[in-house]
């Protein structure tokens, strides 16, 4: 490509579709993720001071979104309680549980905290990058509504969000 010629080389889009999802902590849940919001990213300013305007600098903290997951839950609840119970433990509801939860390190997917992946296929459905989410652990899980007046049968989902330290996109070479 030229410095004139400006044409992309790759001309297609990202489709929404095309993702996998998983955590380490919450087997079940991965299958039935409907939707994956990647947080974004703010690096809020700093100001100097003058005596007529105050001057903005370049941050020097990022401040992260929480990371959003939509999911349907499955018949016999297992991949809601999976995040309940998740939260219930690192609440430190019952010493037992979370002593439990603590003593296993991240790596194993027992701990209170786990790594988060949300992968990204190209169009031709291959890995393409990899959204890394370290550290990280569910704040609040919403709740469930039955209605018996719905007409249609509408799935119940849910939605999930977690903290974590940081993130990071990696691009995932063939």
């Amino acid at each position: 490509m030229s410095a004139v010629d400006n044409t992309p080389s790759n001309k297609n889009f990202l489709s929404p579709l095309n993702f996998k999802f998983i955590i380490k902590r919450a087997p079940h849940l991965n299958f039935f993720v409907q939707k994956v919001t990647i947080p974004g990213i703010t690096l809020p300013a700093t100001y100097s001071p003058n005596p007529i305007v105050r001057i903005p600098e370049i941050g020097d903290q990022l401040e992260y979104d929480e990371l959003s997951i939509s999911f349907r839950v499955d018949e016999n609840l297992q991949n809601y309680l999976e995040i309940q119970n998740w939260m219930r433990g690192s609440g430190k509801q019952s010493f037992e549980q979370y002593s439990t939860l603590a003593a296993n390190p991240s790596y194993t997917g027992e701990s209170i905290k786990s790594v988060v992946s949300l992968t990204v296929l190209s169009s031709a459905k291959r890995p393409n990058y990899e959204f890394v989410f370290e550290e990280a652990f569910p704040t609040k899980i919403s709740s469930i509504t039955f209605d018996s007046s719905m007409e249609d049968v509408s799935y119940i989902e849910a939605e999930v969000q977690f903290r974590y330290i940081k993130f990071e996109i990696l691009k995932i070479t063939a």
